[in-house]
């Protein structure tokens, strides 16, 4: 028997704004799959959940394998709709390009950029089958401006950004929302213990971003917000 709440699958759910996305998902009762390769912080969830909220489902999963991300839907999907998809899963290394290596460039856009599409190839059809569904990218302003010690990173939300606005064209007609998200800096395990600790007061909280991306979900009727940018009141760092 299908659940008949709102599933919503997270990836990158072990912490930053997958976490709070998490928390915040189940506070209006939405089945929660989160996902991530570090199944130990994914365990520590449900202990920070009050008893009585709807408890998080786990589903350890590495987005760069194509495979284990279908593996893992097919496990959701046996009793669980997929309504919602928030590809959030993303690394980067803050170098400059003669610094960065073959290696750290192709785990970046594996993970920012395959990753999200390969979740996105595979949640589609069921979305097409239940007759729409939602898709909410954690893109970033590296696509509204240039930074530096950025070149993979900014290449892989690029291609990302790419990707899903032609998506968004080409599933209109299935009833499929395509939202991206935008943030700017915000206060998550990305950044170094040295940068958050002096510009914390400077980021927004992920708790913050997790509080847009469930209004962004909950929207109704015949419209879709495509892209929504956040910035901290004071700006960039």
């Amino acid at each position: 028997m299908i659940n008949d709440r709102p599933g919503i699958w997270i990836t990158g759910a072990s912490s930053g704004i997958g976490k709070s996305a998490a928390i915040e998902f189940t506070k209006i009762g939405a089945n929660v799959f989160a996902s991530s390769r570090r199944v130990h912080e994914l365990e520590k969830l449900n202990v920070e959940l009050d008893e009585k909220q709807n408890p998080i489902e786990i589903f350890p999963c590495n987005i760069a394998s194509s495979q284990n991300v279908e593996q893992v839907v097919k496990k959701i999907t046996i009793k669980n709709r997929i309504d919602c998809l928030i590809n959030n899963a993303g690394i980067t290394s803050f170098k400059l390009a003669e610094e960065n290596s073959v290696n750290e460039i192709n785990e970046i856009i594996n993970v920012n950029l395959l990753g999200s599409i390969y979740a996105i190839k595979s949640v589609l059809p069921h979305m097409i089958k239940n007759g729409g569904g939602t898709i909410i990218n954690i893109i970033s302003v590296v696509t509204k401006k240039t930074f530096t010690h950025s070149t993979a990173y900014s290449a892989s939300k690029w291609g990302l950004l790419g990707y899903t606005n032609s998506l968004r064209e080409e599933v209109r007609r299935y009833n499929i929302k395509v939202i991206n998200v935008l943030p700017g800096a915000t206060e998550t395990p990305i950044w170094s213990n040295e940068i958050r600790t002096n510009n914390s007061d400077r980021m927004m909280s992920s708790e913050d971003i997790a509080r847009v991306l469930v209004w962004a979900f909950l929207q109704k009727g015949n419209l879709v917000t495509e892209e929504i940018v956040l910035r901290p009141i004071q700006g960039d760092l």
